[in-house]
């Protein structure tokens, strides 16, 4: 028994004409049919070692052809067809003139590409209403010229095209850019893009730079009267009307009771009732100051009041961080930010005073169906932190119905501030049931309610 392994045809030789004429034809086919499997297998391989290269090419021809470009390309090959087809002479102007355009076009892509680029800004934050310092220095690595250019900048949401100037080898050029900041957010530079295109903007190459920043606009403040964070003094002041058995402010004695340690029992006391007696102290609390802004845009008539709450809530805070104040910070949570450290909350961070303020550049207004004041403020009541003083600040739409329901949510032993922000409102101070309610119509008004508070 043999068995052929043999890739090949097999022919068998044999004496008949019409047999061996078959076999012949059999083995011209079989080997026919052998070099095309073999081309297609040389076809594949080609492909595997050269396909990211072509569509490599194909999407930097694709990326180099405008919109226009495409445009003109498919009515010159439409021309050229209609030529040959019906032999029109106009069709075939068309072709050539289009033609003619884009070979014009390709000398304005010539040029060095060895550009090193780098974005400097002279500040990375900066006050509402202020301006930045950008400049954008361009130096050419090569040995070789590189020709006029332009360059894309974005600059938050808009686009600024810079001209590049003629660079000789080894050179370098500088471009001045000066970025405005009319409103509070946060402004990204970048990355550059250096293009290169025809007058008739058929073709173009671009290259781009990942090098950017992000420019933190803060929102106006305003210097506070100090203490005015928190309301209640520290433990150099006031205490409160809880009892606790070790503290620093005296209150009374009282009879010992198993359990109580012996360090504080008052010997005079006990001298002179004959029974064991024991201090008795008053709590000392210090100001935990918490301030729950309101970022429903539903609460405020126009966005320029949202912006005076959120000039309010900073300035609050920012006083509370430079005093020292034990604080919590928070707004509407909204999904894609971090997540809430209570339900409906996102705490704002607040180690310092920049970190503050880059928290408030990045709020945003919440989404619609936002919990209402009032559920926020149930929610912070419920979360069991230890605070002396609520700030709720907030529009001209929510009613004093609702506010009185945000300020009973707390206990009694907590002072809330209600910071009601009217645009162009007479400021004023006044009591309604458990909570001090302030009408700001300019930020200027805060520091003077603050200082009629405290004195009231």
């Amino acid at each position: 028994m043999s068995i052929d392994t043999s890739r090949a045809p097999v022919s068998h030789t044999g004496t008949g004409s019409r047999g061996t004429g078959s076999r012949l034809g059999e083995s011209t086919r079989g080997t026919g049919r052998a070099g095309a499997v073999g081309r297609r297998r040389r076809v594949r391989r080609w492909w595997r070692r050269n396909r990211r290269q072509l569509r490599r090419s194909w999407r930097r021809v694709r990326e180099t052809v405008t919109p226009t470009g495409a445009f003109v390309i498919g009515v010159g090959a439409l021309s050229a067809v209609l030529g040959a087809a019906f032999g029109w002479v106009e069709a075939w102007f068309v072709c050539i003139a289009f033609a003619v355009l884009l070979l014009v076009g390709l000398p304005f892509l010539l040029g060095s590409r060895a550009y090193l680029i780098r974005l400097s800004v002279d500040r990375l934050r900066v006050v509402e209403g202020g301006r930045v310092a950008l400049s954008v220095d361009i130096e050419n690595a090569s040995a070789r010229p590189a020709l006029p250019a332009s360059a894309e900048l974005p600059v938050g949401e808009a686009l600024r095209e810079l001209p590049v100037p003629f660079i000789g080898p080894h050179g370098s050029a500088r471009i001045p850019v000066e970025i405005a900041a009319p409103a509070r957010g946060v402004i990204e530079v970048g990355p550059l893009t250096l293009a290169r295109r025809d007058p008739l903007g058929l073709v173009r190459r671009e290259i781009t730079w990942r090098d950017r920043h992000l420019v933190h606009v803060h929102p106006r403040t305003v210097l506070l009267p100090p203490g005015s964070a928190g309301l209640v003094r520290d433990l150099e002041g006031s205490s409160s009307r809880r009892l606790t058995d070790s503290d620093l402010s005296f209150h009374a004695v009282r009879e010992y009771v198993p359990g109580d340690a012996l360090r504080h029992v008052h010997w005079k006391s006990t001298a002179k009732t004959g029974t064991l007696m024991v201090r008795q102290y008053e709590e000392s609390q210090t100001a935990r100051a918490a301030i729950l802004f309101d970022a429903d845009r539903a609460g405020y008539a126009s966005d320029a009041e949202f912006e005076l709450a959120v000039s309010c809530a900073a300035s609050l805070g920012l006083q509370a961080v430079r005093e020292g104040r034990e604080r919590f910070i928070a707004s509407q949570w909204a999904p894609g930010r971090i997540r809430p450290a209570i339900d409906g909350l996102e705490e704002l961070p607040s180690q310092t005073p920049t970190q503050l303020l880059d928290a408030w550049s990045e709020l945003e207004v919440a989404e619609e169906g936002a919990l209402p004041i009032e559920l926020l403020a149930r929610g912070l009541a419920e979360s069991r932190r230890p605070l002396s003083v609520v700030s709720l600040v907030t529009g001209a739409i929510p009613d004093p119905a609702r506010l009185r329901r945000a300020a009973v949510s707390f206990p009694e032993d907590v002072r809330v501030l209600v910071v009601r922000c009217e645009e162009l409102a007479e400021p004023s101070v006044r009591l309604v049931d458990a909570c001090t309610v302030f009408t700001v119509g300019a930020l200027g008004d805060l520091p003077q309610l603050m200082i009629r508070a405290g004195l009231a």
